[in-house]
C-alpha cells in the first residue's frame, strides 16, 4: 500500500485545523458544551479521515 496525499486530504487537513482552532477559541470564551464537541470531531473524525483516506494498494505490494 502507498499514501497519495490529494486535494481532499488536503481539504479535510484544513478543515481540520480550522475546527480545531475553532473549538479553543469557543474554549477560551467559557463556553463548556460546544467546545469539547468540536474539538472532539476535530481529534477523532477530521484528523484521522485526512490521513486514512487515500490509501491505496499498489500493484508492487
Amino acid at each position: 500500500m502507498r499514501f497519495i496525499f490529494e486535494k481532499r486530504n488536503q481539504i479535510l487537513l484544513i478543515l481540520a485545523i480550522i475546527v480545531t482552532i475553532a473549538g479553543y477559541v469557543v474554549m477560551g470564551t467559557g463556553d463548556k458544551t460546544i467546545s469539547p464537541i468540536l474539538l472532539i470531531i476535530a481529534y477523532v473524525v477530521l484528523f484521522p479521515a485526512a490521513l486514512l483516506i487515500g490509501w491505496k494498494k499498489s500493484k508492487h505490494d
